[in-house]
């Protein structure tokens, strides 16, 4: 087995380590299976297309991390994440932010999942264009997944609550869109160059800018 193989399998177990505590005992399984199922799909979906199409390393330790965040927050509800709550008392503060923390995954994530997907399937290099493409990606999902939380709520009313994590901020939904905004942006900034030697590495032609 391959040194790259049994990182990658390695990663798998840990998130199914996590799952299997985040559904142990959560604060709702409503609630839990509404915050984890985009973390089983995606998990799912890489495994299945895996002999086909193997992302960089670098995408697979971020994809484990934003599973992971999604699973915290299915396991105790973003508004209701015992380490935020101590900061929002400790620091009087409005609100729990932990939600803030995974929108910000929100597009972090997926911007290096969307860079690598159209630097590998078009003939796209590094640049303008391909900054400006994978921010677009990045805020179409947000809004995609600010569009699945209304529809839930409107499908099972104060049950979704939770779900939701507003915790009576009126312009929750812009700063959740804002804050994919950001990541997606930090995302490029910080780990582009080590997304592209990854590439290189992995046989990809040589990037240029």
């Amino acid at each position: 087995m391959s040194n790259v193989k049994a990182l990658h399998i390695g990663l798998l177990a840990t998130g199914l380590l996590v799952l299997a505590w985040s559904a142990w005992h959560p604060f709702s399984y409503f609630i839990w299976f509404l915050e984890v199922t985009p973390a089983i799909v995606g998990a799912v979906v890489l495994v299945a297309i895996y002999p086909h199409f193997k992302f960089t390393d670098l995408v697979y330790v971020l994809v484990l991390v934003h599973a992971i965040i999604l699973m915290i927050g299915g396991h105790y509800t973003y508004a209701e994440m015992p380490l935020f709550n101590w900061l929002r008392d400790e620091y009087h503060l409005p609100r729990n932010y932990y939600d803030r923390v995974g929108h910000l995954a929100q597009g972090f994530v997926p911007a290096m999942i969307a860079r690598e997907v159209l630097i590998r399937c078009l003939p796209l290099k590094p640049g303008r264009w391909l900054f400006f493409l994978v921010t677009s990606v990045c805020l179409a999902l947000s809004a995609f997944y600010e569009f699945i939380e209304w529809w839930v709520a409107l499908a099972t009313g104060e049950a979704a609550t939770a779900f939701l994590a507003t915790q009576g901020d009126i312009w929750d939904t812009q700063w959740d869109m804002f804050l994919a905004l950001v990541g997606a942006i930090l995302a490029q900034l910080l780990l582009s160059d080590l997304q592209d030697r990854q590439l290189v590495a992995a046989g990809q032609p040589r990037l240029r800018g």
